[in-house]
């Protein structure tokens, strides 16, 4: 039986997660390649971040209103055009322009093809098809630099941008023919979600509970996830001694052991309930970022971050699954817009939190305020928020594919 979501979602979300990967050693060369302050650089960085969690509620709006099969093609397709015009980009504000542009086309793909995903499982598979959604991702990304500096060491920094478009453009095509128009009726029977538009008011008066509760955790388990890739860098340099290319080993086999618990992830949220993966995954990452004040060169910081990507691999896709079981049948595209929303922001946070911090007390301060983000991650997920996981409900299971 041929698994639905492997040429419309999976194939797509690793083209683009590696795509995105190519340009991570590229766009801050590129971006200072004009010659530009460094906060022009970051902002260039942040551009499609900035974009990203300006689209989250429109684009929940939109899918809700357009369908989930169109708001991907159009999210792909922005982000395949933004991605091309940066390769003619002639200064960094234009490199910003391109980079919301991006970010929107990011958000409504993100929200569409999430929304698509959950209508195409049922509650008793979400679990894994979501994990391994998250373990795609994750592949992509960390292919990706190395054929990024490799490809713009030997063509130049706007080749990888060309052929991240081209490489997009595939994925609209994957899109186009293989993502089907959600059935009302056969989502519903199968234990999906119906895709009605519904006033966001609406939504967050009626579920603001778990927009509160589950919410917060969220913003929380976001926090420490984009917090480490902030403070390991400055730690290892500034405190360690480290130099990049040990700080890069570091990074890349905490990744290799995080890529490797995606399944396992599934498998847990799956048979057990979805808190015996999420609520073990912050605190491990809580635990992991605490140690590292303590460490004292290289087999130190190595081994506390195997611990942070151990736990950060427990948790692949889970609030992505706890998102898509606590949205309300009517209105999926619109909580899901929402629930993005929060989690971006907690993202968007994290580097602005570090750096006040930092400045003020101290990085070793710093990172014991990131790992109790995970400690709160995990108590309030834990102790607020109903397991959603319907361990009671008889449902068919179809044969895996």
């Amino acid at each position: 039986m041929r698994n639905p979501l492997v040429l419309p979602v999976y194939v797509p979300t690793f083209i683009l997660a590696f795509g995105r990967g190519m340009l991570i050693p590229i766009l801050p060369l590129f971006a200072g390649s004009f010659e530009v302050s460094y906060g022009l650089v970051g902002l260039v960085l942040a551009s499609q971040g900035i974009g990203n969690l300006i689209g989250d509620v429109p684009a929940g709006v939109m899918a809700g209103r357009i369908g989930q099969r169109r708001s991907m093609l159009l999210g792909v397709a922005a982000v395949a055009i933004s991605t091309l015009a940066m390769s003619w980009a002639r200064s960094a504000p234009e490199l910003v322009v391109y980079g919301l542009v991006g970010g929107l086309g990011t958000a409504l793909f993100n929200i569409s093809r999430f929304a698509y995903l959950a209508n195409t499982t049922t509650v008793a598979r979400r679990g894994r098809a979501i994990a391994v959604f998250g373990g795609i991702t994750r592949m992509g990304t960390f292919a990706g630099p190395v054929v990024g500096g490799a490809i713009g060491l030997w063509l130049g920094l706007r080749a990888p941008f060309v052929l991240f478009a081209i490489v997009a453009a595939v994925a609209v095509t994957l899109v186009a023919i293989f993502a089907d128009e959600t059935d009302e009726a056969a989502t519903v029977a199968r234990g999906g979600l119906r895709g009605h538009s519904t006033h966001l008011w609406t939504i967050i008066k009626t579920h603001h509970y778990n927009l509160a509760t589950a919410g917060s955790g969220r913003l929380m388990a976001q926090m420490i996830r984009a917090g480490k890739q902030i403070i390991v860098p400055l730690f290892g340099a500034e405190v360690l001694g480290l130099d990049v290319q040990q700080i890069g080993l570091i990074l890349s086999l905490s990744s290799a052991i995080d890529m490797s618990m995606f399944y396992p992830a599934g498998l847990i949220m799956d048979h057990y309930g979805r808190k015996f993966a999420y609520v073990p995954s912050f605190l491990l990452q809580a635990l992991g970022m605490a140690l590292i004040p303590f460490t004292a060169g290289f087999t130190g910081l190595l081994s506390a971050m195997l611990v942070v990507g151990f736990g950060n691999g427990l948790g692949s896709g889970t609030m992505m699954t706890l998102g898509a079981d606590l949205a309300p049948a009517e209105s999926v595209g619109e909580f899901l817009g929402l629930w993005r929303l929060i989690g971006d922001t907690g993202q968007a946070a994290a580097p602005i939190v570090v750096g006040a911090v930092t400045d003020l007390v101290g990085l070793s301060v710093a990172t014991w305020i990131i790992a109790g983000a995970g400690l709160a991650a995990a108590s309030i997920l834990g102790l607020t928020v109903p397991e959603t996981l319907k361990s009671h409900t008889k449902e068919t299971q179809a044969p895996a594919s």
